[in-house]
């Protein structure tokens, strides 16, 4: 019999797709020469397993980025793609899989985070804001599955009632504005003390260095966080808080133009409850900023030179911080970050650190792209990235390494559109699907269906 030629381009078809994984192409960069002494500075002490650490770490990338975010998919990837290559055939459970998962260290997976946010940065570095690095900061939540040992550590909202809502894990993260690389991340319970975004950004200050400009909301405008970037010799630009926007008065001070001014603060008298005694004590009794109403709200900033730094740079500068809003954005909707998958309060960890690993790998891959297109990197699309690297790993020959520079040309030629002053409402026009709210918890509401039914639809 003749083979049905159909058949024949349906088997090419799988094998190209198992020989050019995802897993393979991550295992690939994770491999390459500016990670690979790092990876291995990183690596656990382990024996030769199915799935070594390196591996493990290039398919739990995998599924960060799929559609598809199954343990089962990955390894059934993992399964042809040996039976393909001619090795033997290995089971399909996801047990050995799990377990693996379970054996990375989360150093691993949040150390290649931070290297990976140095590398970009560094490469950027002719994107530099008047010389000066600019951090970018905020924070933001990521919902857990709804299991007792998540809810044990990231409990849901006081506003929701027990059974119905959802853990919720606070993010802050410090993001390279020429780049948009996460530099390095803080994770914390979204209700408690010392879980707000403040304490979480003390926690991760020794990312920030001298010369580094920290760019932020409102939510930061506060005397200690200002004299702690002060001491480490981080700049900072915020906007002013609401209590003193209201109270601001540009007719004192030491004028330095109009409505810019400099202003004295004074240390609070009452300790906060986070402060040991020694460290309200070394906190300085006064310190001097700037004050100054550009682009329709009132900046303070440590940038206490107008010449150096004139107000029409801080209008501009303080524009660019809705691009932190947009690299959230693309955290939690575009890779799919917003609603974890695993069920422990220990894997959800890892799974953010590998989401923003594969975040930061995009923004590399964009960086390199840039470099080559010779523009800014934040004018290259991430989405576009994302979606000719899922395709051109699809389809990649045997020179992977030949075909990477094409790729970096095809990325290079889709820019972004130029959107000053963007204002956009917050709401959807498309209305959800008729469902009732779940007011109860899914066991009760599950029994009762089972009792009385589905109850009838209002009409």
């Amino acid at each position: 019999m003749h083979p049905n030629p159909r058949v024949r381009v349906q088997q090419q078809r799988v094998r190209r797709r198992a020989e050019h994984s995802d897993a393979y192409s991550f295992f690939n960069l994770l491999t390459s020469p500016d990670l690979l002494d790092e990876v291995e500075s990183l690596l656990p002490a382990h024996r030769e397993r199915l799935y070594p650490p390196t591996e493990t770490l290039s398919m739990f990338l995998s599924q960060a980025l799929s559609a598809d975010r199954s343990c089962q998919r990955v390894v059934n990837d993992a399964a042809v793609k040996h039976l393909i290559g001619g090795l033997a055939p290995v089971s399909t459970h996801t047990g050995g899989y799990c377990r693996a998962r379970a054996r990375l260290p989360t150093a691993m997976a949040s150390g290649l985070v931070q290297h990976t946010g140095r590398m970009i940065s560094a490469k950027v570095a002719a994107w530099h804001w008047r010389g000066h690095p600019v951090r970018l900061v905020d924070g933001t939540t990521v919902a857990l599955p709804d299991t007792p040992a998540n809810q044990a550590v990231y409990p849901q909202p006081h506003s929701q009632a027990p059974g119905l809502g959802m853990p919720l894990c606070r993010l802050v993260g410090l993001i390279c504005l020429g780049s948009g690389a996460v530099l390095d991340a803080a994770l914390g319970s979204f209700r408690g003390k010392g879980n707000d975004e403040q304490a979480l950004l003390r926690a991760r200050l020794d990312a920030l260095k001298p010369g580094d400009v920290l760019l932020g909301d409102a939510y930061y405008a506060t005397y200690f966080l200002l004299s702690a970037l002060r001491e480490r010799g981080v700049e900072a630009v915020f906007a002013q808080q609401g209590a003193r926007k209201r109270v601001s008065d540009f007719r004192r001070g030491h004028r330095l133009g109009a409505r810019d001014h400099l202003i004295e603060l004074h240390k609070p008298k009452l300790k906060p409850d986070w402060m040991s005694d020694a460290q309200f004590a070394h906190a300085p009794e006064t310190l001097t900023v700037r004050e100054c109403r550009a682009g329709g709200r009132i900046l303070v900033t440590t940038l206490t030179c107008p010449r150096r730094t004139p107000k029409a740079a801080l209008k501009a500068l303080y524009r660019e911080r809705w691009h932190v809003e947009l690299d959230l954005r693309h955290l939690k909707t575009t890779l799919g970050m917003e609603l974890l998958s695993c069920k422990t309060p220990v894997m959800a960890q890892k799974e953010i650190w590998v989401y923003l690993l594969a975040y930061n790998l995009i923004r590399l891959m964009m960086a390199q792209a840039a470099a080559c297109a010779d523009c800014r990197p934040r004018a290259l699309s991430f989405k576009h990235t994302l979606q000719l690297w899922i395709v051109w790993d699809q389809h990649a020959g045997a020179d992977r390494d030949e075909q990477l520079h094409g790729l970096f040309v095809l990325i290079g030629e889709h820019r972004v559109g130029h959107r000053p002053g963007r204002l956009e409402p917050r709401a959807i026009k498309r209305r959800p699907k008729p469902f009732p709210l779940l007011t109860q918890p899914r066991v009760i509401a599950r029994e009762k269906i089972r009792q009385y039914g589905h109850p009838r639809k209002v009409k």
